[in-house]
């Protein structure tokens, strides 16, 4: 008879003797011994060990599988689609908006308004110019609402900062190497302004390079606020400025005007989440890219519906601060007889709530209702 060891060091008769032995004594005391042998009721070693043949391949396949998926599945961001889906309605209005073939007005009323594009265009005059050796800024027609400023020096990072009246600090890149002219607002109103130049030296250290101050007056408030700028940058052979004298063309209003390009933008562009993840401090748009790629994020949007109802003569505001503890940007815009308009989502034939383009596109109109409120959940910090 044969022995086998045990994990715990004690021995036991094989399974085959045990079944033999067991067989021989129910046979001699005239039993049925054919239960033995009944699956159900004993398997045999040879059965279990195919069993566990079996598990074990079984356990391997499915290891290599994960890892051939784990391995793969980078790939697999390319192929499968990603990102919110954009549904047609508003894929086939972007698609109109960037087809300046179906700005086509032939089957429309005219409205009473006067919709012709009018895009204010800042001057150098170079009559009245503060500079140095390495900066230029030409306040000839600050009682525009505009200074134009112009570095050529050496540093390939510089800093403007304008502090106005009001305190706030604005703070822009400067275009290098060699420079060009541009624009900024006067937005604090009139006062003195002081202008400072900063040209870095190492890592985020700087070193002043240029500071006056100005007093200005303007001669009218709502100058600031027509004319382009670094941020809010566009001309009369902007694709954009085409398609707000489309859409203003059968407005009676500057209120028609503000709710046709309002709705149209709203119902047409998406928010560009890839974009948001990546922009680069400093970024300014390009309002033709945003109107015929059909996506951006806030700043986009807010940029793109500035520029195209100041081309119509309304005077707009792009925001920027807070909404809640996001930093976001918006508009307002100035309606006559009814003031500043710090929000839409609606009109109800009276009013405006909040005018927020980028949310009124991605969010769910109740719930954006309910997050703005009396306007508090936005605390503006800068106005361009």
């Amino acid at each position: 008879m044969r022995y086998a060891k045990r994990r715990s060091n004690k021995y036991h008769i094989e399974n085959e003797d045990a079944v033999r032995i067991l067989t021989e004594i129910l046979h001699e005391s005239g039993k049925n011994a054919d239960f033995i042998f009944d699956e159900s009721a004993c398997k045999s070693p040879v059965s279990n060990s195919f069993a566990d043949t079996r598990f074990y391949t079984l356990s391997i396949f499915a290891c290599i599988s994960m890892l051939i998926f784990t391995i793969f599945s980078p790939v697999l961001l390319f192929i499968l689609p990603h990102g919110p889906v954009i549904d047609e309605e508003r894929a086939l209005a972007a698609k109109a908006m960037a087809n300046r073939e179906t700005y086509d007005v032939s089957a429309l009323q005219k409205g009473s308004r006067d919709n012709t594009p009018l895009c204010l265009r800042p001057i150098a005059g170079g009559k009245e110019v503060l500079k140095n050796e390495i900066t230029i800024v030409d306040i000839t027609n600050a009682e525009d609402g505009y200074i134009i400023v112009r570095y050529i020096g050496d540093s390939k990072k510089v800093k403007l900062r304008i502090t106005g009246p009001d305190e706030i600090v604005y703070t822009y890149n400067l275009a290098v190497d060699g420079g060009k002219n541009e624009v900024f607002p006067l937005q604090a109103g009139d006062g003195e302004y002081l202008i400072c130049v900063y040209e870095n030296l190492a890592a985020t250290q700087y070193v002043t390079a240029f500071s006056k101050k100005v007093t200005v007056t303007i001669k009218d408030k709502f100058l600031p606020f027509l004319y382009p700028n670094q941020y809010v940058n566009f001309n009369e052979g902007n694709q954009a400025i085409a398609y707000s004298e489309y859409l203003s063309y059968t407005a009676n209003s500057d209120l028609e005007v503000v709710s046709s390009v309002y709705n149209a933008l709203i119902s047409s562009l998406s928010y560009d989440y890839d974009e948001a993840e990546n922009v680069q401090s400093g970024y300014i748009p390009d309002v033709d890219e945003v109107l015929t790629t059909g996506k951006g994020i806030c700043l986009d949007y807010a940029v793109l519906m500035t520029a195209m109802l100041r081309s119509q003569k309304i005077p707009t505001r792009m925001e920027v601060g807070y909404a809640g503890t996001a930093y976001h940007a918006w508009i307002s815009t100035y309606i006559t007889d009814i003031g500043w308009v710090n929000g839409m989502i609606r009109f109800d034939g009276k009013e405006w709530s909040l005018m927020d383009p980028t949310f009124a596109s991605t969010t769910d109109t109740e719930k954006l209702a309910n997050f703005i409120g009396d306007g508090k959940n936005y605390q503006r910090k800068y106005i361009y």
